[in-house]
């Protein structure tokens, strides 16, 4: 997603500005994106959310699927609109986010400069005339914060599911557009390992308030079925749309043939 990232820095981008857009093409390549723990409720009615394996943190993290290969996201049309009633924030924050400082237990904000959404001549502005922030970076700045902390209590979340042995592997076999596809590679959560949870154990999940993630994650499961379909109807319109072609390519070779006299 992240082509350029450079701090934000008063002198550096004194002149930048960021165009307020609806243009997702930049995440039509995207067939997975993270997702915090307070994202599941909203994000189960659209997209399957399922764990992936951090070997380098030791940890799961949660992510949605949004398309069934990989390069491909099934819910960004030609235009670059997301035909979703959700857009995830991970999405939704750039071209911004926040990076450690190497060494410091600090983070900065950083901005894509190779981002289509920045301009010097169209836009709202990230510095007023003084060199001061204007509103457009502190409400970054506040997003980013609360994203942030959702995340720290996300991976206090996925620790928790990997220290009960509550992930299990998702082996699954689809037919998508006369193509049969293993889904492979994420975790979901074992509901009956989780009904046999000790009663003190069950209650320290709901008094840390992982139940409403769980039981969104396992409701949002049979959204694979929609990800079929969607990849159904998109094989189904190229054919279409390359039958369409092949036909008008065959009456215009008909129209310019010259006719051969007897």
């Amino acid at each position: 997603m992240f082509e350029k990232m450079v701090p934000v820095n008063k002198e550096r981008h004194a002149h930048s500005k960021v165009k307020p857009s609806a243009d997702f093409a930049f995440a039509s390549k995207f067939h997975i994106a993270y997702v915090t723990m307070h994202e599941f409720v909203r994000a189960a009615a659209t997209y399957p959310i399922v764990f992936l394996e951090d070997k380098e943190a030791d940890d799961f993290r949660p992510v949605v699927l949004m398309g069934l290969d990989a390069g491909e996201n099934l819910f960004i049309d030609e235009e670059g609109n997301w035909e979703a009633s959700y857009v995830p924030a991970m999405i939704r924050r750039y071209p911004f986010a926040l990076t450690k400082v190497p060494d410091e237990d600090r983070y900065v904000v950083c901005v894509d400069e190779a981002s289509d959404l920045l301009s010097e001549t169209e836009g709202n502005a990230m510095f007023d005339e003084e060199g001061n922030p204007t509103q457009v970076i502190e409400n970054v700045r506040r997003y980013l914060a609360e994203l942030q902390q959702m995340d720290q209590l996300t991976r206090e979340f996925t620790k928790f599911l990997g220290t009960h042995n509550l992930l299990t592997p998702l082996n699954m076999r689809v037919n998508a557009a006369d193509q049969v596809k293993n889904i492979t590679g994420c975790y979901v959560i074992n509901e009956e390992r989780l009904n046999n949870f000790s009663d003190s154990l069950f209650l320290e999940v709901r008094q840390s308030r992982y139940l409403p993630a769980i039981y969104a994650h396992l409701i949002s499961l049979p959204q694979i079925e929609r990800l079929v379909n969607l990849k159904k109807s998109l094989v189904e319109h190229a054919a279409e749309a390359d039958s369409s072609s092949a036909k008008s390519t065959a009456a215009r070779k008909r129209r310019t043939t010259t006719p051969t006299e007897h």
